[in-house]
């Protein structure tokens, strides 16, 4: 089974996958961000991404996880620099087709669409990392989640790593410790993981379901269906998919968790205190899930950051005519 692209699913579940990736790689800084970058050479860019991102979560709400769930797979794999953008071709291998993006990666177009307005506006200045970044807080904002500050002047890397996206992304089958061990081998917090990661782990004990919602599962997840033909989905929070708010830690309570590993997050003291908190404080959360955002954003693998470029197209790496 397929779980379905609902904004807040993914934003709790990469919210806190992006805490712990704020601290993930020693050379990593954001000094060489700031919230005026594009001041002189693109001064419309946050309007632009705001415009086009209004109109693709109108026309289709899970519009907005999608884009989330784009920026937290790139961040945790080479920091925050567009390599999940980039295509396979015939001497390059990229990030979406590793098992873990493959069939559950989207909202590439919605990318495509954007660059190619600021190409029309302002070419060759905004970085298709740029552009994830913002476009991915827009997203959370749009469907009434927090509002936070994206530095920008992130390069757009030149290379991506099918080994490092199965390696750190976490996974729905993970046990919660692996998951904890992913997080913090990035630098990051259990509470970070806990914002982020929110709605992608299911609770333990012998019956985390309530009766009519397991009932209600299995209609949809048919038994006799092979997993490559199955594009059955199911909500993770079936209660307000679409809107930002705190509900997945109230399931999540009740026993009602979609996945494995959203449950296992009441099996650990530290990590059942944090859903607590976050079901019985919505403005805490708001605020947690905010500055987690910003600290994964302005992660910078600083080898791709120096040795990268602002791509015309995001699915590919520049040429240019050798001399």
């Amino acid at each position: 089974m397929a779980f379905s692209l609902y904004p807040k699913a993914y934003f709790l579940h990469y919210f806190i996958a992006s805490i712990f990736m704020a601290f993930s790689m020693a050379q990593v800084t954001s000094s060489s961000l700031t919230l005026d970058f594009y001041k002189d050479t693109c001064p419309m860019v946050l309007e632009i991404i705001r415009k086009e991102m209004e109109c693709t979560v109108l026309s289709d709400p899970s519009n907005a996880a999608k884009v989330l769930r784009l920026h937290f797979h790139d961040c945790f794999v080479q920091g925050c620099d567009g390599s999940v953008l980039l295509d396979d071709t015939i001497t390059f291998q990229g990030e979406k087709k590793a098992p873990v993006n493959k069939n559950s990666l989207k909202g590439f177009r919605i990318i495509d669409r954007i660059k190619k307005r600021l190409e029309t506006e302002c070419p060759e200045i905004v970085s298709c990392a740029d552009i994830l970044t913002v476009a991915a807080r827009d997203a959370v904002l749009l469907v009434g989640g927090p509002y936070w500050d994206v530095t920008l002047g992130r390069n757009d890397s030149k290379t991506a790593s099918y080994t490092l996206a199965e390696q750190n992304l976490p996974k729905p089958e993970n046990n919660l410790l692996s998951i904890i061990s992913k997080f913090l081998h990035q630098g990051l917090s259990i509470t970070d993981m806990d914002r982020i990661y929110g709605d992608f782990v299911e609770t333990a004990g012998s019956n985390p379901f309530s009766q009519q919602y397991l009932s209600t599962l299995r209609s949809i997840c048919l038994p006799d269906k092979e997993p490559s033909d199955d594009n059955s989905t199911a909500a993770l929070d079936y209660f307000s998919p679409y809107i930002f708010d705190n509900s997945y830690y109230r399931n999540l309570l009740r026993g009602e968790g979609l996945l494995e590993s959203d449950q296992k997050l009441l099996s650990r003291f530290e990590t059942r205190k944090i859903v607590e908190e976050f079901a019985a404080n919505a403005l805490g959360f708001f605020e947690q899930f905010a500055a987690s955002m910003a600290k994964m954003g302005s992660i910078i693998n600083q080898e791709t950051h120096e040795d990268g470029e602002v791509r015309i197209n995001c699915r590919f790496v520049n040429t240019y005519p050798t001399l």
